[in-house]
Order: structure tokens, then sequence, then C-alpha cells
């Protein structure tokens, strides 16, 4: 058994007995013999800790299932998207594979996820409900979730003082207020990531759900974006930028903070960061420096937060042995073992992983803020038009109402071809 990053898992030739019997696909083994291929994602932020669990999962998991051997391929985010849908729509990738919520109503759509009801059945009333509903389509359940991310703002206290500002700004309005004073110091306000890599449910989308606006109509058929709030968060966004307020390096930057502006200590506050954020600021700014705050407000106080789910490859020969991995990773156990971890928190009301210091507590109070996004199955290609837009916008090339207006027109067009 070896664990890497780009992991070759080696034909294994299953033999059968008499009956001749072969799993078909989406068929299930009951475990014995199975083979079992996991592709799961950097949540842990160290490398050799993400490594050291999931070789520790492995071990733990085939000594519970005897005759299972599972392979765990540590993938990279970058390029996530093509490669899982590429495989899936060809039949073929691995048994499981760790989606967000937006993910799985495409998969759903083109029929490549299993439903997984049955592996929370006896455990469904523990989780949080919001994380149930994020990774279900019509009342199915389609991953089950292994953690809940959360996001907030975290604050530079030295930057904010030496700008005469004892409070750090929690509203729109604040940080409106704030910026000309940390300007007149040489500083920007509010870290962005407007890379073309970065999500927007990291970004944009937060800001939109703070001025009470929504990226799809309730049907889903049609983008809902270019609407007054939609052109409400572009302008505060873009007029941020055109200030300074926003620096230069948000067109470039994708959720990073080391070695970008919020970590060089030339911007006041972030506006979409994780607990691992926080960590790497206090090591840098000094612990003494680093203030977690809850999301902006603008017409409402909304984060993006969401449950990481275990999904099921509906094509998969091992289903059975699958769905008893998905069962071993919702125990209390690994639940609270990954949490502590990676450092996000439980999807479980009854786990609470501890907090290791008062950072991450606070990070905690912000969870009941969290929203996870607008379930769409063309939810990722409507974010790829949009963010083209909004890079527009930021660079002055188009205003913020055509931006809108123009990304709106080309995501249109795209639900109307998918329907």
């Amino acid at each position: 058994m070896k664990i890497s990053r780009s992991r070759l898992t080696a034909s294994i030739t299953l033999l059968t007995l008499a009956t001749g019997l072969t799993a078909a696909c989406g068929g299930g083994s009951e475990g014995s013999g199975a083979s079992l291929t996991l592709w799961m994602y950097p949540v842990i932020t160290d490398v050799q800790a993400n490594n050291a669990y999931w070789k520790k999962i492995e071990t733990d998991f085939e000594a519970a299932h005897s005759g299972t051997d599972l392979k765990i391929e540590l993938q990279p985010w970058d390029g996530r998207d093509t490669k899982v849908a590429t495989a899936l729509s060809g039949g073929k990738g691995p048994d499981v594979v760790l989606l967000n919520p937006d993910q799985v109503p495409q998969y759903v759509a083109n029929g490549t996820l299993k439903p997984v009801d049955g592996t929370v059945a006896a455990t469904k009333s523990a989780f949080l409900p919001n994380a149930l509903s994020a990774l279900s389509v019509d009342g199915k359940l389609y991953a089950v979730p292994i953690y809940h991310t959360v996001t907030s703002m975290i604050f530079n206290k030295k930057l904010l003082a030496k700008a005469g500002i004892s409070t750090p700004p929690q509203t729109w309005d604040e940080v409106r207020a704030a910026a000309p004073k940390l300007k007149a110091k040489g500083y920007a306000t509010l870290d962005y990531s407007a890379s073309s890599e970065a999500s927007l449910n990291m970004n944009f989308y937060p800001l939109l759900w703070q001025a009470g606006g929504s990226v799809f109509t309730p049907d889903g058929k049609k983008a809902a974006f270019d609407s007054p709030e939609g052109l409400e968060a572009l302008t505060f966004l873009t007029g941020l930028y055109k200030e300074g307020a926003v620096p230069k390096s948000a067109l470039t930057n994708k959720n990073v903070v080391a070695d970008q502006a919020l970590g060089k200590q030339q911007v006041a506050a972030g506006l979409m960061n994780v607990p691992a954020d926080a960590e790497i600021a206090a090591k840098t700014w000094g612990e003494e420096n680093v203030i977690v705050g809850l999301p902006l407000e603008g017409r409402k106080r909304v984060g993006f937060g969401i449950p990481g789910g275990l999904a099921v490859n509906a094509r998969s020969k091992h289903t059975a042995a699958a769905e008893k991995f998905l069962k071993f990773m919702i125990d209390p156990k690994q639940i609270t073992s990954l949490g502590t971890a990676s450092g996000f928190l439980s999807p479980r009301t009854d786990v609470k992983v501890p907090p290791p210091n008062p950072r991450a507590a606070k990070f905690a109070e912000a969870l009941r803020y969290t929203y996870p996004g607008d379930a769409n199955p063309a939810a990722r290609q409507v974010m790829a038009l949009l963010r083209t837009e909004i890079q527009a916008a930021l660079t002055g090339k188009k205003t913020p109402k055509q931006a809108l207006e123009d990304a709106a027109k080309q995501a249109d067009d795209l639900l109307s071809r998918q329907r």
C-alpha cells in the first residue's frame, strides 16, 4: 500500500468462483476483494500532515474491512472540475470523490452519481440540516458531509491602529469610511481574489448575497445576478478597486494569503478567509495583530461555507465497499480527527471539533452566517462566464452594469441550451 499525489492504480484481476459473478457498472460488491479508489484534495494545508492523515485513513479502514484495498489518490485543486467531469462522464474515474455542493447537480444531471441516503439513514438527525440539503438534489442525498467550511473576515490590528481605526469595519459603509484613512497611511483596505482561477464563492458571490441578490432565478432557468442587487454589489467592489482600497494584486490573486498583499501587510482586511489563513497571518503579523470578525454586512450579513461531501461514482464496480467507506468517514472519530487536522468544522451537531485557539473559536461563531451557494447544474460554467466580466469591470473595460448584462446574456444562452 502506497499513497502519492499522482498514484497509479494497478489493474487487479479478481478471480471469480464458479458462479462467474462480476460487478457490473453501478453494481454492488460486498467489499471483500474490492479495490476502492478515492480522489481526495488537500483539505489539510500542510502537505506532510495531509499525506500522513490520509495514509492513516487507508490503514485504519483496511484494518476494519479485511479484504478491501483502499487507494487514496491525492489530487490538486487546480484543474479539478475538468478532470472530475471528464472522468465521470467517460465512465471512469474513482469509486469515491470529494465534491462541493455546486458540483453535485451537474453530475446528478448526467447520471454519474449514486444516491447515498442509506449511508446516513441511522444518523441523519445528527447532521446539520443545511449540510445535507446542500449535497442533495430533488430530495435525494448524493454526497455525505465529512467536514464543514466557514469563511469570515480577518483584520490586521496594527494597520488599523496606524490609520486611527479602533474597531474593525463590519459593514459596507464602514469599509468605505475606513478606506481613505488607510490610504493616507499607504495601505489598501480590503483584499480580494479576482484571478481567473479563484472561485466566485470566495469573492463576488458573498457580496451579491450580502446585497440581497442571487446567482440564479428560483427556477434555475435564468441568471439573476444582473439585478439591482447585483449592480449594487459590483459597484461597491469596483468603487473600492478604483480608489485603491482593493489592491491591484487582486487581479491575479487566487484566494492566497502568503506572499500576497494581505500576508505582506499591505492591506488591512481579508474578505473571505478560512481558519488556516488566520494561522498564516498569525505567524507573519504576530498573533496579537490578528482579529477574526464576522462576514461583512450589506443589506444582510452573509459568508460562504459549505460541507465537503464524499460521493460515489454511479459506475463504480464496488459501490457496497464505497458506501462502507462513507459510513467510516462520517463516524464521530473521523469527523473529529479530520476537523482537528484541517481546521474545518463538524457537519454534525453531536460532534464538536475542539478549537485549537481563540481565532478558530471566532470562526465557529461565523458558521451561522454561512450560505453554500445557489445550486445549479451549470453553476461552474456560469461562474466562469461571470468571472471574466467582473475582471472587465474591475479594469474599467466595462461598466458594472454592462459587465453584468453581458455575463447574464451568455449565462441565459448556456442555460437555455441545457434544458
